[in-house]
Parts: C-alpha cells; structure tokens; sequence
C-alpha cells in the first residue's frame, strides 16, 4: 500500500515559538490516520501548513509522490488534497445541495463560456445528480434544499465532509470533525467516513483530541506534544503510551 502524504522534518515557526517542530508522518492510501494531542500541540497548524495555507519554514510535504512544499491551497486542491476546518463555513444562504455544487467545477463559472448555456448546462446535469449521491452517503439528503444556516452543528460538520467528497480528491483532512457534537452523533459521522474510505477506497487524515470515540475508526495513529510526534502505531497503543497519557492527564 502507497503512502500518499509524507511529510519530512516539516517545522514551522510563529517568532520564537516552533509550532511544528520536525514532524515526520506518513499516511497511507485508502486508511484513516489519526492524529492526536492535546490543544496547543500543533495539529491544526501541520495541516495548515501541509495543505498551502501556511508556508513551511522547514522540511517537505510529499503528496501523491510530488513535492508540493510550499504550493498555495488552490494548487494543492487541484492535485487532490483538501481539508475541513474545525468551524464549519458553508455559504449560509444557499441550500446544501448549492453548497456542495460550489466545490464542483463547472465550465459556465468561467465569464465567456456562462453566455453559451450548450457548453455547460450537461455538466450542471451531472453534478446535480453527482452532488445528491453524495449528500446521500452522508445522510443530508432529506436536507438538500434547506439553507446552511437552518442546519444543526452535527449536520454541518456533515455539510464540510460533503463538500469535501464533492471535489473528487485522493486525501481528505477532516480537522476536528466531531468537535463540539453529542457523542451519538459523533459516532455516526465517523461511520459515515468509514465507510466512505471501504467503498470509495478514500483516505483520511483526522485531527482529533477526543479520543476516546475517534480511536476505533482509525487504522494507524500519531500523537503530537509541543510541535514534536511522541508516539505513533495502532490507535490502541498510541492512546495507552505513557508520553500520550502524560501529556493529556498531566
């Protein structure tokens, strides 16, 4: 099995403060990674810095074996990367289904071609139907034409996860999926990215710190300190290593 993301001595710094602090990981084709730590430990900017939205001070980031050390976030996304963020931003307006159709390219975005309708109007036909199986197989088609802003907290993150499908990318990094939602429901949108990874064959990168619900969804775990990666192996183990437990019970 290929790894898909790797990422060699990755560091990056905020003044004197080394938010990653030579971070190497590994993830492999068609699994859930998990990563792990507590707030404060540099999660959330390694995948910044991974998916263009912050530029590294140190090190590579390898995705489908090109380095794209450095590539802007569009760049990356073109390639088939993309990520969700912790607070889900959809366009509060549009309905779900206008919102998962956003994150589809279509050739009547582009000014010249949106004037000759023939040159666009099967591809609208297509993603519209592409866009409901997919809100299918996260449980928001009953919502497909309810606006953004109607949803609850579960379905959002729901809403992130269904745009993020709606672009067609190899790896997807869901930063804190299950933040802030009620353990069942919780449960269920990491059934939902299960599945999706056995029947699309996807990969995930999860960033997580409650890790008590996250750890029988993942195939293989880092946990990360203070910018460094302490631990790393099955889920399992990584959660009962003594530098994890430290770190997270003090």
């Amino acid at each position: 099995m290929k790894e898909l993301l790797i990422t060699k001595n990755l560091v990056k710094r905020f003044g004197g403060l080394v938010a990653v602090n030579n971070v190497n990981i590994k993830v492999r084709e068609k699994t859930i990674t998990l990563l792990i730590g507590p707030n404060g430990s540099g999660k959330t900017t390694f995948i910044n810095v991974c998916t263009g939205v912050l530029k590294p001070d140190g090190g590579k980031v390898i995705f489908d074996g090109k380095d794209i050390t450095g590539y802007p976030s569009h760049k990356i996304y073109e390639l088939g990367f993309v990520r969700t963020f912790q607070i889900p931003m959809p366009f509060q307006t549009l309905t779900v289904l206008d919102n998962v159709l956003a994150a589809m390219r279509n050739p009547g975005e582009y000014p010249i071609k949106a004037l000759m309708r023939e040159s666009w109007e099967k591809y609208e036909e297509e993603n519209i139907k592409k866009a409901l199986k997919i809100l299918h197989r996260v449980g928001l088609d009953e919502y497909w034409d309810k606006p953004a802003y109607t949803l609850g907290g579960a379905h959002l993150k729901l809403l992130e996860l269904a745009r993020a499908l709606a672009t067609g990318a190899k790896l997807i990094a869901l930063d804190e999926p299950i933040g802030g939602v009620d353990p069942a429901f919780a449960d269920q949108i990491l059934s939902y990215v299960r599945k999706l990874k056995e029947s699309l064959g996807l990969t995930f990168l999860i960033v997580e710190h409650r890790i008590d619900i996250t750890v029988p969804y993942a195939d293989y775990a880092y946990a990360m300190d203070r910018g460094r990666v302490i631990a790393e192996g099955k889920p399992q183990d990584v959660v009962n290593d003594p530098k994890v437990i430290e770190v997270y019970i003090g």
